[in-house]
């Protein structure tokens, strides 16, 4: 499959920090609509050990692909894990002692002959948006603890946001051998003219729903204006925040493309298809006593001595019965021989 995209857009605000530890490439203002690579890094660990991270690994990636991958016609696992591999690399280069307390999350999209390539580690984010039907097709899992406790029913969806421990994540990018992560992978082929791909930084959903998400993308506004109004709608947030917007233009499609691999649907960290144990206490219904004093109160009798009662009743009816009969049948001879 061909896929063509529109110019794509991309967000790096600062937000209340002193210091931006988000990276994304192409760089702001540098992505053309030939680009297929876009990568989105969200650095961690205070005052510049943050933003060595992110820088380390947008380059790692960068650098491999422009070097091994660009040129070849579809990307594979094995390809994406070396690149991976190297902007370890290059992250563990950059370790003093000190950085070791730094790491980064890790999203990624490629967009080649097989389809979309969307790989993540951390919490940033990928989206498949479809407003044309106003569904989301894919929604990357967090990779975080009140993720997981949602996921448990521990807390409800609107409790992640102002959690106190929402910052934590489960996985990152840090240097050291022992610290490799597997990243989550999934393989696209279902795309649309029209469709959009979101990456963004956890900073972009401070105050943003999947449903102001699909209402911003489903305005009729082109992409620029899309772009600006993103930024307006998370003006003031605390954390750096960054994002990728890219608008599938058209998808031609090839000999060959019904063998390709699609698993967006089925792969388990689809968000979409992730739903809590418990939802909130209200599925708990506790009925009391004044609802159902019977129901309450109710005391089963032994099953046994009922069931021996109920059966030892026609049974007696059935004696009694042949002893009048045996009983009128002897009068009867007793008669007719006197």
């Amino acid at each position: 499959m061909i896929v063509k995209l529109f110019p794509p857009q991309a967000v790096l605000e600062m937000g209340n920090r002193t210091n931006q530890e988000d990276c994304i490439y192409p760089a702001p203002g540098e992505a053309t609509q030939d680009d297929r690579l876009f990568v989105l890094c969200d650095g961690m660990g205070g005052h510049e050990r943050g933003e060595v991270a992110s820088n380390a690994v947008c380059q790692g990636l960068s650098d491999y692909f422009e070097t091994y991958i660009l040129s070849s016609e579809v990307l594979t696992d094995e390809q994406l894990q070396a690149a991976l591999e190297q902007a370890y690399l290059l992250l563990d280069s950059k370790d003093n002692g000190e950085f070791r307390k730094a790491g980064t999350t890790m999203t990624l999209l490629y967009f080649h002959r097989g389809g979309c390539t969307a790989a993540h580690i951390g919490d940033s984010r990928i989206y498949h948006f479809r407003p044309s039907s106003k569904s989301i097709l894919y929604k990357s899992r967090d990779h975080s603890l009140v993720f997981e406790l949602y996921q448990a029913g521990e807390i409800s969806y609107k409790e992640m946001k102002t959690h106190p421990r929402r910052n934590q994540i489960s996985k990152a990018m840090i240097a050291g051998k022992e610290n490799r992560q597997r990243m989550d992978i999934a393989h696209i082929t279902d795309i649309l003219p029209g469709d959009y791909f979101l990456i963004c930084s956890d900073g972009i959903l401070e105050r943003i729903d999947d449903d102001e998400l699909m209402a911003w993308l489903t305005a009729d506004d082109n992409d620029e204006q899309k772009r600006r109004k993103l930024i307006d709608m998370t003006k003031g947030n605390a954390d750096n925040h960054s994002a990728y917007l890219i608008h599938i233009s058209d998808m031609q499609a090839e000999e060959g493309d019904d063998a390709l691999q699609n698993d967006e649907q089925k792969v388990r960290f689809n968000a979409i298809h992730i739903h809590p144990v418990l939802q909130t206490d209200q599925d708990v219904r506790v009925v009391n006593d004044e609802e159902n004093t019977e129901a309450t109160h109710y005391q089963p009798m032994p099953q046994q001595n009922a069931d021996l009662s109920d059966k030892r009743k026609p049974i007696w009816w059935i004696i009694c019965a042949l002893c009048a009969l045996v009983a009128i049948v002897l009068l009867l001879v007793t008669l007719i021989i006197f």
